[in-house]
């Protein structure tokens, strides 16, 4: 049973393969997507796109490859699958180079697709989980006051109770009863787990 966070985009100018691709993975349970060319995915793109992408490598404009290098551009780290009924090294190389999960050449068979997709899926679930842990970290942290924030910051850069003092203008005892209330606020046990935190606050928000 495929996660309904997940999507397959699948971009193929040949309709009777972009069909038949969209319809056996509908069979074993996938939710897909159809699109002709790069263009057409590029513009229906939005930021709460996920799963992965099957991308035939000649497409009218665009070549696969070029669509996943594009994304990459923007930031977006969907996994790729790369398709084509004309393999070589070289677009294999460039697939590969762009971090394509897998390069099938037709005709391939279901089996290998779906080993291919449930290969990207799994770097799809790794990535979203580690977003998720971010907003979750980031949520934590907006609850400290500034600060608490001040006292967390110069805390895992290394520096003592007193140098803390120091340099905010208290007392160490006073950076003290700050640290135990961040740390009780972020429900972390040590140094370790105080500088993850840290290292996901916003960039305005450091030193």
């Amino acid at each position: 049973m495929h996660t309904e966070r997940l999507t397959v985009y699948v971009v193929d100018d040949d309709v009777a393969v972009r069909d038949s691709i969209a319809l056996m993975l509908g069979l074993e349970g996938y939710r897909t997507a159809v699109f002709a060319d790069a263009e057409a995915f590029l513009a229906a793109w939005r930021e709460d796109w996920t799963g992965c992408v099957v991308a035939d490598v000649r497409l009218p404009g665009r070549s696969g490859v070029e669509l996943q290098e594009e994304l990459h551009r923007r930031g977006i780290s969907l996994p790729f699958v790369i398709i084509t009924a004309h393999g070589d090294v070289a677009t294999a190389r460039a697939a590969f180079r762009s971090q394509a999960v897998d390069f099938l050449e037709k005709p391939f068979d279901n089996a290998q697709l779906r080993a291919a997709i449930e290969s990207a899926f799994a770097l799809e679930e790794q990535r979203m989980q580690r977003d998720d842990r971010r907003r979750f970290d980031a949520q934590k942290l907006a609850r400290l006051t500034a600060r608490e924030r001040e006292v967390l910051e110069r805390a895992v850069q290394g520096l003592h109770a007193k140098e803390i003092a120091a340099a905010l203008g208290i007392s160490p005892r006073t950076v003290e009863v700050h640290k135990t209330r961040i740390m009780g606020k972020l429900g972390v046990r040590n140094v370790a787990e105080l500088v993850r935190f840290a290292l996901a606050a916003p960039p305005r928000e450091r030193d």
